[in-house]
């Protein structure tokens, strides 16, 4: 059998090789790497094998098979690249495997929770007694953050969900837009609000809330916010939206899993106006922040929310100071999320954070003017980084966004907008420059160009 040392040394060799070749690939498979990976497709061992075998497989197979998510050319499903500092830190943080749980299992981990923490908060101008809690992507921050504000907004009645759970509680009136992302209401299944027992509110031609049109109600009120609608980028108007709920009371929640970015970025004060007056705000690391899969944030303005709703008491779990994960997060054992994030905030500073919401927005910008001056319908005002776009009508579009994914070069994705196809681009990677951005719209053009010959 291989020493440690080197199957570790091999594994890392590896892992090497892919991210200083991912740029040279196309962004889809191929048909044959697909095709391969019926190698997987053996029967469990009846005993050990040698480690390397296993590696050389995963690698062999597996690897060519991968999207090209982590390269400059995919523009699909807002994700991000990995930042090779979130990269390293997490080869750290994986030989290291701390639980990140509490302070007693990983005091590196909690002295990083604080910094990072504190940095997040600084970073995005948030209310400095803000909570942070990592998870594992934004539905479940989302989930966390609705469930501390249906713990608060019934508290604030006399009701104690977590003594007496829903049953009899009294009714809190949930508020969400037209447009709100398929997992907000995930969300609010998963703790109990109901996905469908909802006053939904329409939505503008961009997808935001409208605001002048949100109804007269009492009681217990939580209203479900978005900062950056998926397919637009589009903001709600969060100033009027927490007037509405400062005449009546209430929680604004703010389901944001990209754009709460564009608060690091002091050119878009326009579009994030009144975002820092929410209750609490559910986002993504590995989103635009380019660490690794998985990593979500939520933030609570109300300290001490998290713990009233997740806290864990046990006999064996000593009382300490400090942030607790175990009791601020739906899991008790959690790996050491906050470390990557920590080296992405200290590698690029706040000007770098800014800049990589610059180039990204910018980037978007000369996808959608190439493509516009292509004939292309750009169908949204692209304030951010998503592009939305048509070619002629919606048959036209599916064959294009089809012959795009064939070709491989490139990655975009389809997507439904006003009740008809259309083709979402999203520049959410570090690597995309300019230059990316307009080779890869000229990959668009030409795909629609070698459509029409074939008339």
């Amino acid at each position: 059998m291989a020493k440690e040392s080197d199957v570790l040394r091999m594994a890392a060799e590896m892992a090497l090789e892919y991210a200083a070749s991912i740029d040279s690939r196309d962004a889809t498979p191929t048909e044959a790497a697909i095709a391969a990976l019926v190698e997987f497709d053996e029967p469990l061992p009846d005993g050990p094998t040698d480690p390397t075998e296993a590696l050389t497989l995963l690698n062999r197979i597996g690897g060519p098979a991968t999207m090209g998510s982590t390269g400059q050319k995919y523009f699909g499903f807002v994700n991000g690249a990995t930042i090779p500092v979130a990269l390293g830190a997490s080869f750290i943080v994986n030989a290291w495997d701390q639980n990140a749980a509490l302070p007693v299992m990983s005091p590196t981990a909690a002295k990083i929770q604080d910094v990072s923490s504190g940095w997040l908060i600084d970073l995005l101008r948030l209310p400095k007694q803000t909570d942070v809690a990592f998870v594992t992507g934004a539905t479940v921050a989302n989930a966390s953050c609705l469930a501390a504000a249906r713990d608060a907004t019934l508290a604030d009645v006399g009701w104690d969900v977590q003594r007496d759970g829903l049953f009899g509680a009294p009714e809190v009136n949930v508020v969400i837009g037209e447009m709100a992302h398929s997992t907000l209401r995930k969300s609010l299944g998963l703790v109990g609000l109901g996905r469908e027992r909802v006053t939904v509110i329409p939505s503008d031609s961009q997808g935001r809330l409208r605001a002048d049109l949100l109804p007269d109600l009492d009681g217990p009120i939580i209203v479900c916010a978005q900062a950056g609608e998926v397919n637009t980028g589009a903001f709600d108007p969060f100033d009027e939206i927490a007037d509405w709920i400062t005449e009546r009371g209430g929680w604004m929640h703010v389901d944001a899993a990209f754009g709460l970015w564009a608060l690091a970025d002091p050119t878009r004060a326009d579009l994030v106006r009144g975002l820092t007056r929410a209750d609490s705000w559910a986002t993504d690391g590995h989103k635009w922040l380019n660490v690794t899969y998985d990593c979500g944030i939520a933030f609570v303005r109300q300290a001490g929310a998290l713990r009233r709703t997740f806290s864990a008491a046990a006999g064996y779990l000593p009382p300490e100071d400090g942030f607790e994960a175990a009791h601020n997060t739906p899991q008790s054992s959690q790996r050491a999320r906050q470390v990557e994030v920590w080296s992405v905030l200290r590698a690029l500073g706040r000007s770098g954070i800014a800049d990589l919401v610059q180039r990204s927005c910018g980037a978007a910008t000369a996808i959608a003017d190439r493509l516009r001056g292509a004939g292309f319908d750009v169908l949204n005002d692209v304030v951010l980084n998503q592009v939305l776009v048509r070619l002629n009508d919606a048959a036209t579009t599916e064959r294009l966004i089809d012959a795009i994914q064939s070709d491989g070069r490139i990655w975009c994705g389809p997507t439904q907008w006003n009740g008809a196809p259309a083709m979402r681009i999203s520049v959410s990677s570090w690597k995309t420059t300019i230059d990316d951005a307009v080779a890869a719209a000229d990959i668009m053009v030409e795909c629609a160009a070698t459509m029409e010959d074939e008339k």
